[in-house]
């Protein structure tokens, strides 16, 4: 942006970011936690709409963590590090900066790895507060933190405090969640019950808002933002009809014009 901005070039920007993923209790949490970890784990957590950390509310917290320990098993079995759907971080530079985030809290499933193969397990942190170094950067590698809320009440606020995500994900049985989701809250997307799925869907516009991003592409959103619409106007010139608006002004050009407006 900064070198387009030389040329007045525009852009549309895809910025990434710390996006949520919100968890109501009475949920079904093994269905719940299936998604989150596919959403999560697919390329080892290395994609811009990944989960990047979850709102648990009142006490979905535990059998969430339990059931993410379970889908990660059933997914990449004992040991992820041999399972062939399992990736690799990219580099040894993330590498570090990702594995110095596993401090951040306990690992209730995962924390192992291995520099030399660039492998970080699948990694579930509970005991995870705001405060953490894992909460000040978007993560873009394999680990969940998961962080206890009191309400959606709270969850809302928390979300609202930052900086406004690429995608905002939610689990919920309640349509009232939901409006209040998608009227009280700013992401570039939302998606309830399933996460990552909206960036593949052609007719849903992708791009962030805010800090997020700017502008949107897929499907018919991609004309309208890499094309410029011009505007053309055509008046005949026959029977000069505008001579109404020219000077000087009269009563009855102010008359007829006030009827034509």
């Amino acid at each position: 942006m900064a070198a387009a901005v030389k040329h007045l070039t525009p852009v549309t920007l895809e910025l990434g970011g710390k996006s949520p993923a919100i968890v109501e209790p009475g949920v079904d949490l093994a269905t719940t936690a299936r998604r989150l970890a596919w959403g999560k784990y697919t390329n080892a957590g290395q994609t811009c709409v990944a989960p990047d950390y979850v709102l648990a509310i009142g006490d979905a917290a535990d059998e969430l963590e339990r059931e993410l320990a379970a889908a990660i098993t059933e997914m990449f079995g004992d040991d992820p590090r041999t399972s062939p759907d399992y990736g690799r971080i990219v580099n040894e530079r993330h590498f570090d900066r990702i594995t110095a985030l596993l401090d951040s809290g306990t690992a209730v499933a995962g924390g192992e790895h291995d520099r030399d193969t660039l492998y970080i397990a699948p990694t579930v942190l509970g005991g995870v507060t705001a405060d953490t170094p894992v909460m000040a950067e978007e993560i873009f590698g394999p680990i969940l933190p998961v962080i206890r809320v009191p309400d959606l009440d709270a969850a809302i606020a928390f979300v609202n405090e930052r900086d406004k995500p690429l995608a905002l994900y939610a689990f919920t049985d309640s349509e009232e969640t939901k409006r209040r989701l998608t009227t009280q809250t700013s992401s570039g997307g939302l998606a309830f019950g399933l996460p990552v799925a909206h960036l593949v869907v052609p007719d849903l516009p992708f791009g962030g808002v805010g800090e997020s991003g700017m502008g949107a592409y897929h499907g018919a959103a991609s004309v309208d933002t890499f094309s410029h619409t011009k505007s053309v106007l055509d008046k005949s010139l026959f029977m000069d009809t505008m001579r109404v608006v020219y000077a000087p002004v009269t009563d009855l050009k102010e008359r007829i014009l006030r009827r034509m407006l």
